[in-house]
């Protein structure tokens, strides 16, 4: 089967040594599918810098991925973020994922650094004021938590994109009715970008639940009937969870869904699995299903 679908994967900076492993086994069995880009993570506060910016450089040095690193505003001046753009520019990264950014699980209101940017909207500008760079942001089909309503939540949006970023990327989600509203409401909203959808594989229920919670992701009832009772049996968890994203995916893609950002964990399995359902194949496979 030979696509027209895009992809893209975001990793996040390993912790520990084993933790590294698994990303360059991940990156390593994922990369052949020739995803249009690959992002990594910034920790809250800004807390995994140093360990993003070094797997960014691994990437760029030792693979043929084109990597997208996150930049936020939490944690750092507006002359630190600026140098670290400047850098991954003499680096030649072209494509920056922006964000406002988590505060640090103690603070309970974000409040901007005096002289940072305070939110993605000015970090884009300062971006743009670096070089061409393709900017993705942060979009929210069910609508930012810290936002004071779903049309403040698209208007920040719009702010976003106005600013000069190129692609919007959704936070997961497993209603597809509340994206494709969301996608029309951009469009009535003139955001004439990418509404790319975030897909989360789900390799640990109970743990995803916890990222639902914090993100304002509505879990369907019958999601948590599908995953229940099978805390002990990993085998058919992974079995049922390729199948929830599969059908996500096939029944965006009825919807004229063209392109996919998967939320991979660092771990490779289910995502591969997904997009070798929707057609994606190694170089070699596709010259072979071609001739």
């Amino acid at each position: 089967m030979i696509t027209d679908i895009q992809v893209s994967f975001e990793f996040f900076p390993p912790a520990t040594e084993k933790m590294e492993e698994t990303l360059w086994r991940s990156i390593q069995r994922l990369a052949p599918l020739q995803p249009r880009f690959v992002s990594v993570t910034y920790g809250a506060d800004g807390s995994t810098r140093d360990r993003t910016h070094r797997v960014v450089r691994r990437i760029q040095t030792e693979t043929k991925l084109t990597c997208a690193p996150h930049l936020t505003c939490i944690g750092a001046s507006r002359e630190e973020v600026l140098a670290t753009a400047r850098q991954y520019w003499d680096e030649g990264i072209r494509h920056i994922v922006a964000l406002r950014g988590d505060p640090p699980k103690e603070v309970t209101e974000y409040v901007p650094l005096a002289n940072g940017f305070a939110y993605a909207t000015d970090l884009v500008g300062g971006l743009r004021g670096i070089g061409e760079f393709d900017i993705s942001v942060a979009a929210y089909p069910e609508v930012h938590p810290e936002a004071a309503s779903e049309e403040s939540d698209l208007d920040n949006l719009k702010r976003k994109i106005d600013a000069g970023a190129t692609r919007a990327i959704t936070q997961f989600f497993f209603d597809t009715y509340a994206y494709l509203r969301f996608r029309d409401r951009c469009v009535a909203a003139g955001i004439d970008v990418a509404i790319v959808p975030g897909i989360l594989p789900i390799t640990n229920f109970p743990r995803m639940l916890k990222f639902a919670a914090l993100c304002g992701t509505r879990v369907p009832q019958a999601l948590h009937e599908r995953f229940s009772g099978l805390d002990d049996d990993a085998e058919t968890r992974q079995m049922i969870a390729a199948s929830v994203a599969i059908e996500q995916v096939n029944e965006l893609r009825r919807h004229g869904v063209s392109e996919f950002h998967f939320y991979t964990l660092n771990r490779a399995e289910l995502t591969y699995a997904i997009c070798h359902t929707l057609g994606l194949r190694h170089q070699a496979d596709r010259q072979e299903l071609a001739s």
